[in-house]
């Protein structure tokens, strides 16, 4: 396994002209590559897109300058993540109805990084989103990766002073945001097969039991697929919708999977894949459901993804 994805790293990274030293170097940190530009961006398509952007810039590279190599393709990825991230933020003032992050196929042993797996979860994701630029890059960084106040002044092209105050603002951002309780996998698990069972029997009392009061419904359909173009609020309001929708719809199949290295469930019509949706529970009770539905989105679904720190 481990060598397939070397050769696929070497194949995507388009390996014409670069010196093995320099493909050697990437093809070892790709999947922390990717990470770094997948939180920053919320978007598969788009970090593939920065990770060839960095192979080109780091191809052209004299590797005796380079005093760490890892840092170097970091700051790299950085920065058009950041050029993309601002690009992103135009395109989804376009977007019809609500936007939401590219969900992940993960491997299990992603969910065994308990600090990884809280910062790509569905509901950190959206957190993140809340933050300017600069301090998502900022954040991640250091909080995720841990890098130190210089290395991330160079890479977001600030002062370690600036980058100090950027971290100490970011993390009171999303402390203030981010899921309340502590909720354990086998918790988890077992609210999210509550939710199926009762998704699946249209059982109204059963899904009331399992919502929070304030629980919003956020749909990503894209114009492409219908869904919710407003989140919806409160737990009678999410319940009837799904109790009248998921539950009616002939030959649909909702099957447990790890999304973002958290469980999920996968919305299966006729065979064919039709939406993920991903929750956010709060002292065992769900806060949040978030319905990705757009196909553009599910791309990712196909095949488990590597994520690294």
């Amino acid at each position: 396994m481990k060598n397939e994805q070397h050769s696929e790293a070497r194949e995507r990274a388009g390996d014409t002209g670069g010196s093995a030293a320099a493909t050697e170097a990437f093809v070892a940190h790709r999947n922390l590559l990717f990470t770094v530009a997948y939180e920053m961006l919320g978007s598969a398509a788009d970090a593939e897109d920065v990770l060839q952007e960095t192979w080109l810039r780091w191809a052209g590279v004299d590797l005796d300058t380079v005093r760490d190599r890892r840092a170097y393709l970091v700051r790299i990825t950085t920065r058009q993540a950041l050029s993309r991230l601002r690009a992103l933020g135009r395109r989804k003032e376009t977007y019809v109805g609500e936007w939401l992050p590219e969900p992940l196929l993960t491997a299990p042993d992603v969910a065994e990084d308990v600090e990884l797996a809280d910062s790509v979860s569905m509901a950190m994701m959206l957190v993140l989103e809340t933050l300017a630029p600069t301090e998502r890059a900022v954040f991640v960084l250091r909080e995720v990766f841990d890098l130190g106040y210089d290395e991330i002044a160079e890479a977001v092209d600030k002062s370690p002073a600036a980058v100090r105050q950027i971290a100490h603002r970011a993390r009171a951002h999303v402390a203030a945001r981010r899921p309340r309780g502590a909720v354990s996998r086998a918790e988890t698990r077992g609210v999210l097969d509550a939710f199926r069972r009762a998704v699946e029997t249209g059982d109204l009392q059963g899904l009331l039991d399992l919502l929070a009061p304030d629980v919003v419904l956020v749909g990503d359909g894209g114009g492409i697929k219908q869904a919710v173009l407003r989140p919806v609020t409160g737990a009678d309001k999410v319940a009837r919708l799904l109790a009248a929708g998921l539950g009616r719809v002939a030959a649909a199949t909702l099957r447990p999977a790890q999304v973002n290295a958290h469980p999920a469930l996968v919305l299966h019509l006729e065979g064919e894949l039709d939406t993920v949706l991903a929750l956010r529970i709060d002292d065992g009770l769900i806060t949040g459901l978030y319905a990705v539905r757009n196909p553009q989105k599910l791309s990712h679904m196909g095949r488990e993804t590597a994520l690294r720190r």
